[in-house]
């Protein structure tokens, strides 16, 4: 066994040691580490204002622990601009990756706010029907009388009620506004289970 591993070290030396692994694996491996370590931290941000603060304060380990790596790589050859080329390209892609996970996962509540042009009634009693939390308020448009329908309701299940607010009322308009808390029974029986983002992570508020 330790004559194994005694191989296999050798051949990690030699790998590291060869010119081609300083011109193209280190920086692959720095552009790979900062799109992870700032992934993480759009998360953790995202995670955070959602009040998620043992899961953000997890994130925020790794975080921290992935760039140390990747800054201390970059420090030790400032000469080499593909280092900070690389470097600079992990940071965007990281961005961009961590925004399309956060969209992925879908996390928390908000209220749908909708506008309707014409007669609510089907579309009330439509969302009634299937136990939508929603409240109902008459007021007046540029063209005449609208219906404001206001719904608390998650936020992975925005995208599956939309088509059909406009199968019922193609005429409606809708807002989306993120909320931290809410205290209506039918939200909260809705969202507090023992999972949460999509039934892989656990709900970590406390």
């Amino acid at each position: 066994m330790l004559k194994y591993a005694k191989k296999f070290g050798e051949q990690m030396n030699e790998i590291l040691s060869h010119p081609y692994f300083s011109l193209y694996g280190i920086p692959l491996l720095i552009c790979l580490a900062r799109m992870m370590d700032v992934s993480l931290g759009t998360l953790r941000i995202i995670f955070v204002s959602k009040g998620f603060k043992v899961l953000a304060m997890v994130l925020g380990f790794f975080e921290v622990t992935i760039w140390i790596m990747a800054i201390g790589e970059v420090m030790k050859n400032l000469d080499n601009f593909v280092n900070i080329l690389a470097y600079a390209t992990g940071y965007s892609l990281g961005t961009y990756i961590g925004v399309m996970l956060e969209n992925r996962l879908a996390i928390g509540i908000v209220v749908l706010r909708i506008i309707t042009k014409r007669d609510s009634t089907e579309l009330v009693e439509y969302l009634r029907e299937k136990n939508y939390s929603l409240s109902v308020v008459e007021a007046e448009g540029n063209l005449g009388a609208v219906s404001v329908i206001f719904i608390n309701i998650k936020r992975s299940r925005v995208k599956d009620l939309v088509p059909i607010i406009y199968k019922i009322n193609p005429l409606a308009t809708y807002s989306i506004e993120d909320i931290r808390h809410v205290s209506d029974p039918l939200t909260v029986g809705d969202t507090q289970s023992r999972w949460d983002l999509r039934g892989f992570l656990p709900r970590l508020k406390k």
